[in-house]
């Protein structure tokens, strides 16, 4: 199996503050929390938003893995709709001692370039800073991570810089090279 050397960027907010709202797109936009955690639905956001960019980890889960991820509590997935139709989403994760992980983001490619990423960020970004307030006894978040590769889409990594996320580590690693599996086999092909 051939490898390719993959970059991945760690980025983060330790306040509030930090973070720069995009403005909301024209038109009708909405952005929804999923409050029932449905394997079959994250499962189908995490293909759609990932097939052309190699997200492959969660693939090879089990129904009983998804529900163990969606059902932990913190873990949030908030769905950015237009006129009704999944755009994107992104899945926040609190841990302990306030940290919330952004564990995944991203737009389905047909609503790419269409302002809708920024916004969608802006907007999951602010839950991570309130999370706390949904999840009683968690304590008050006090840092926001994320982060993003070289196989993500070429506007992740100005995207989360524009959104006020710092950097603060960088890691080159081998990984397996795979081919884009697309929403479902042979999407791309």
């Amino acid at each position: 199996m051939s490898h390719i050397d993959v970059t991945t960027w760690y980025l983060e907010q330790t306040s509030p503050d930090d973070l720069r709202p995009a403005a909301a797109p024209e038109g009708d936009v909405r952005i929804v929390r999923a409050e029932v955690p449905s394997p079959e639905f994250s499962r189908f956001l995490y293909s759609a938003v990932g097939g052309d960019v190699s997200w492959v980890d969660r693939l090879g889960l089990t129904y009983a893995q998804w529900r163990e991820i969606l059902d932990r509590p913190g873990v949030e997935t908030w769905v950015a709709y237009e006129k009704g139709t999944p755009a994107g989403f992104i899945e926040l994760h609190a841990q302990d001692e306030g940290v919330v992980e952004i564990m995944y983001f991203g737009l389905v490619p047909a609503f790419r370039g269409r302002r809708i990423g920024g916004h969608l960020l802006s907007y999951g970004t602010a839950r991570a800073w309130d999370l706390a307030d949904r999840w009683p006894g968690r304590t008050p978040t006090k840092r926001v991570l994320l982060n993003t590769c070289s196989l993500d889409g070429e506007h992740a990594l100005p995207n989360y810089e524009r959104r006020g996320f710092r950097l603060y580590d960088t890691r080159v690693a081998p990984k397996p090279a795979v081919e884009t599996p697309g929403p479902w086999p042979g999407a791309f092909a």
